[in-house]
């Protein structure tokens, strides 16, 4: 009770100074250039916080675990190819309504959940795309993953990945990751099966992670 409390307190001041605690952060990491790629909305919320443009296409958007690995598994090659948008996701969902824009790179898809038409799909993620490649020092990108939409069976492989900087979360532990940058988190979702969506997850990342120090660094 008295740890829940605490929480508590701490998320409150987080969102009474987030004005404040925003403005020192942004201070701290002055020009450092980082890029967000995400397996769902998290990174929106780091580049709001830093009040930075959005120079990442992987925001208001999800990616089932498959493509996701595979995608990070070659990068510089689904980067680079032209998003065609399909009718029907292979990925079938019962409790979940295809009512927004669905795309694939090859054989990589995008679940565009926050975006009303193709058109504005496509063109929010060529511009974001090409901001996102004007970056070319990989140790500037920041990869995450979360244990939702069936990319739990893959965090291990994605901390495998040859990339300096990986975070996930999952509602468990991993044993065979002797890494710092796992996270294993309290709050579920409604359905108690995996993490909290992402706009909330970055919320409490500061409850059991410095991310400011990690994007300094």
């Amino acid at each position: 009770m008295i740890k829940k409390i605490i929480v508590f307190i701490r998320r409150k001041f987080r969102d009474s100074f987030k004005k404040y605690l925003s403005g020192s952060d942004i201070k701290d990491i002055g020009n450092k250039n980082f890029v967000i790629i995400s397996n769902n909305c998290w990174g929106a919320e780091v580049y709001q916080w830093y009040k930075r443009p959005y120079n990442s296409p992987f925001i208001g958007l999800f990616i089932y675990g498959p493509c996701y690995l595979n995608l990070l598994s070659n990068f510089d090659y689904y980067m680079n190819q032209k998003l065609e948008f399909i009718s029907k996701s292979k990925y079938p969902e019962p409790h979940r309504t295809w009512t927004y824009p669905i795309a694939k790179l090859d054989d990589i898809e995008i679940h565009f959940s926050h975006f009303k038409s193709e058109a504005i799909a496509r063109e929010k993620w060529e511009r974001r795309t090409a901001r996102m490649l004007e970056e070319k020092n990989m140790n500037n990108y920041y990869f995450k993953i979360c244990d939702r939409d069936r990319n739990d069976e893959f965090i291990e492989e994605f901390h495998k990945l040859p990339y300096k900087n990986k975070i996930s979360y999952a509602l468990r532990d991993i044993d065979s990751l002797k890494i710092k940058n796992h996270i294993k988190m309290n709050e579920k979702d409604k359905d108690g099966n995996y993490v909290i969506n992402g706009k909330k997850l970055y919320k409490l990342t500061f409850l059991y992670f410095d991310l400011h120090q990690w994007l300094k660094a």
